[in-house]
């Protein structure tokens, strides 16, 4: 009860049982008590979630006997089935989308390029180069599409995770979204992992790209890495304005974004969970609102042969 409640016994001792266990339902302990089963979730870190039953004493003793039992794991694991579930029918989807809508829309951009290199009006023209960046706008979205969409194995080879990282930081170091973010690093000698560096990078690109949206007018971009047993561990830390906690079990949810009009599609950490979830890992997310936020991905580890070492 003391780690239930975040109180030593000794303080417990002569306080009214709602006012310790105060994720229980107002009025629970009223002369019109309703016997019967409740659930509990503890608000604090770490979070609990608990079903209870109550009911009462009988006899010479009054009172209530409550009974609890800490269903955290279960909850999450239902949460991961219905995730699993719901990606699984939206890839499904997505797939179909994808393929009806790029055909058309590469034939609309050759044509449009095409159009744009006549000698039009001005206003031609740069209706033109309007038309050209929103069906660009679209493809990047139709090409999402066919991320999250896409279920076969790619080819997975031992591959440095600091390479992976190295080349990720050059594709945005030119970004003019990042010249007011100082961007450190803190990494150790890992071992090396059995991955698809492209889906690998591209979650890491998703990660750091989240962080310099939250980031708008400037801070600090971390990036860490460590091995935890047979575990890699990479940290993206930021310093932005951090993630609402009742948006947190919503992030990994297609399309659900909390970026203004235009400015995201709601599919990059849908990818990105799909992807860290096929290589066996599992990526998790810390943020404080108003200070930043760190996601972990973590990928099962995989030690080369001495020969191929030495290779």
């Amino acid at each position: 009860m003391e780690m239930i409640t975040g109180v030593e016994k000794s303080d417990a001792l002569r306080i009214e049982a709602d006012l310790l266990l105060t994720c229980l339902e107002p009025g629970l302990f009223s002369p019109g008590i309703r016997e019967g089963a409740f659930t509990c979730r503890r608000n604090f870190d770490p979070p609990l979630v608990m079903t209870g039953h109550i009911s009462r004493l009988t006899g010479v003793h009054r009172g209530y006997v409550l009974v609890f039992e800490d269903i955290t794991e279960k909850k999450k694991i239902e949460e991961e089935l219905f995730r699993a579930t719901k990606h699984a029918g939206i890839g499904r989807l997505a797939a179909g989308v994808s393929h009806e809508i790029g055909n058309p829309l590469a034939s609309i951009s050759s044509l449009v390029q095409e159009l744009i290199t006549e000698d039009n009006a001005p206003f031609v023209k740069s209706s033109l180069v309007t038309i050209n960046q929103h069906v660009e706008r679209i493809a990047r979205i139709v090409r999402s599409l066919g991320d999250f969409a896409r279920l076969y194995p790619r080819q997975r080879v031992p591959t440095s995770l600091h390479g992976i990282l190295d080349n990720t930081l050059d594709l945005v170091r030119y970004d003019r979204n990042f010249k007011k973010i100082k961007i450190q690093t803190a990494v150790e000698d890992v071992p090396p992992l059995t991955i698809d560096p492209d889906q690998i990078q591209q979650v890491f690109l998703n990660l750091i790209l989240n962080a310099r949206d939250a980031m708008p007018s400037g801070g600090w971009l971390t990036l860490r890495t460590h091995a935890d047993d047979e575990t890699v561990v990479v940290e993206v830390s930021d310093t932005g304005h951090g993630i609402r906690r009742e948006h947190i079990r919503r992030i990994y949810d297609p399309f659900f974004t909390t970026k203004g009009i235009g400015k995201g599609t709601g599919l990059g950490l849908s990818v990105s969970y799909g992807i860290v979830q096929e290589h066996g890992g599992a990526i998790f997310v810390e943020s404080d609102p108003g200070h930043g936020t760190t996601f972990q991905v973590a990928l099962p580890a995989f030690v080369l042969p001495e020969a191929a070492l030495q290779g």
